[in-house]
């Protein structure tokens, strides 16, 4: 009998408040993690929730994050719109300070493109690739700040390296971020990539029976809050 009235009071009591404690923490966490759910186009519109999208890795010396930037839309005329701003991926890495602590105050980020995003997708085991992204390409500032992101692999089929360096000659800095992912980690990086490459293309909002929002819809809605890529140069 008291084993019975313990097994009721468990499942009545404990389990729900354990069950609100989780729910509690995930939502105060800064960085979720979601691989699954209703299309992205559809549900960045609701705003009865905040979905968190970031897939992270914390390693020894540093720490990344990937995060999809949906594109914007512009209204053509009345049957119609195009995108105005097409999407990335943004890759956001920040140092560690200490044992399990990071520096986000640091932090720098990189916007994958498309076809960068192509690329990752695209790498065999033993490849390497390298992007450099300059904010003053063909101008007279061209040289002075820029990001070269490396991807290389471990040796042994074991993962990969990411390596972002970020060189400021005005400020007279270069920041260099290392963090290794393991072969399992690399999968889930390109899966994600996979996934999201209609989306950042538009192509996912274009291809529904109903006209995507416009960017001042959207921006209305909370969906056109994200940053442009733009925000790769602005931390």
């Amino acid at each position: 009998m008291a084993l019975s009235n313990l097994s009721r009071f468990l499942s009545s009591r404990n389990f729900s408040r354990i069950a609100e404690v989780k729910v509690s923490l995930w939502l105060s966490t800064k960085r979720g993690i979601s691989t699954s759910g209703p299309d992205l186009a559809t549900d960045a519109r609701s705003t009865s929730f905040r979905r968190f999208e970031s897939y992270t890795v914390f390693k020894g010396k540093a720490a990344m994050a990937l995060e999809p930037i949906l594109p914007t839309f512009h209204k053509v005329n009345s049957q119609s719109s195009k995108v105005l701003k097409r999407g990335c991926v943004l890759m956001t890495f920040w140092p560690a300070i200490s044992t399990k602590k990071y520096d986000w105050n640091r932090r720098q980020a990189f916007a994958l493109s498309s076809t960068e995003a192509g690329n990752l997708i695209a790498l065999g085991r033993e490849e390497s690739c390298e992007f450099f992204h300059d904010p003053s390409k063909n101008s007279s500032l061209e040289g002075q700040v820029n990001k070269s992101l490396k991807v290389s692999p471990l040796g042994n089929d074991q993962g990969y390296f990411l390596n972002l360096m970020v060189t400021n000659k005005i400020k007279g800095t270069n920041e260099r971020l290392s963090v290794p992912v393991t072969k399992a980690e690399f999968a889930v990086i390109r899966t994600i990539l996979t996934y999201i490459l209609p989306h950042i293309l538009g192509w996912s909002q274009s291809a529904r029976s109903q006209l995507p929002e416009t960017a001042p819809n959207l921006h209305k809605q909370g969906f056109g809050m994200r940053p442009d890529p733009a925000l790769e140069w602005e931390l």
